[in-house]
């Protein structure tokens, strides 16, 4: 293990307020319907978006997931290892969305404050091959405990991508504020420790829900996803959802379904 680990102490050190939210769409990958939608049918499968975001302040910004190790996609036999399952592949655009999305907000790699990782499924961790060396990296607790239990590709996981980087992992005990007005949302359920995240910009708020809700019916009807990591997790995963879905009634705020290939802000 190269990266190094310790207790979140106090909100990283972002002037101000989020001044934006910049979404990111970084590949796709088929998904059964089932998986996203308790109940739903497992023979039509979704080409969903896989997400993340820039959060810009005045003096720095802040990533939320990463999609792919594109470094590992398009070698052929790490892409074999990796992530190619019996009816799940990734697929990913010509060159690279996530550099190429920082550069075109017009932002530094060398000005980047800290990463924010939902949870360690393979489509969101691939971001830290990128990031430099030493930095924070937002985790909860109970994510990181699933990491370094042995998991890997069963659980459809790289553990690589995070514990074989220069990295410094935070670990977070639920609901915790990481920036002025970013705050982190313990949704675990679809992973023990999934997050979720709210942030509060100028005349409203979005809440990144991550895979606690992969489209937006999972919030309109009430409806969690069908797959959970772990057997017994269904009804915390249950929970979540309600908890987001709840945030979608609060006046100015926006909750944004992490996989959802029509919702507007993936399809901009």
């Amino acid at each position: 293990m190269i990266c190094s680990v310790s207790d979140f102490a106090q909100p990283f050190a972002l002037g101000g307020t989020p001044r934006r939210v910049i979404p990111l769409v970084l590949g796709y990958e088929p998904i059964a319907e089932s998986m996203s939608l308790r109940g739903g049918d497992p023979s039509r499968f979704l080409l969903e978006p896989v997400t993340g975001a820039i959060v810009v302040y005045d003096d720095g910004w802040a990533l939320v997931d990463g999609g792919f190790d594109l470094d590992a996609v398009r070698d052929p036999l790490l892409r074999a290892a990796r992530y190619d399952y019996e009816s799940y592949t990734a697929v990913v655009p010509p060159g690279d969305a996530l550099a190429e999305g920082v550069a075109a907000a017009g932002l530094e790699w060398s000005d980047l404050a800290f990463c924010a990782i939902s949870h360690v499924h393979l489509d969101h961790t691939g971001a830290l091959r990128l990031v430099p060396g030493g930095t924070p990296v937002a985790l909860q607790r109970r994510e990181w405990q699933w990491l370094t239990s042995g998991i890997g590709r069963r659980e459809v996981v790289v553990p690589s991508d995070i514990l074989e980087r220069d990295l410094d992992v935070r670990l977070l005990d639920g609901d915790t504020v990481l920036a002025p007005g970013f705050t982190a949302l313990d949704t675990r359920g679809h992973t023990p420790g999934h997050q979720s995240f709210r942030i509060d910009l100028p005349g409203r708020s979005i809440v990144l829900a991550c895979d606690a809700a992969d489209l937006e019916r999972n919030l309109i009807e009430r409806i969690p996803c069908g797959w959970t990591a772990v057997p017994g997790d269904e009804e915390q995963a249950a929970r979540s959802l309600e908890r987001l879905a709840d945030l979608t009634a609060e006046r100015g705020v926006e909750v944004w379904p992490g996989h959802d290939p029509a919702f507007r802000e993936w399809m901009r």
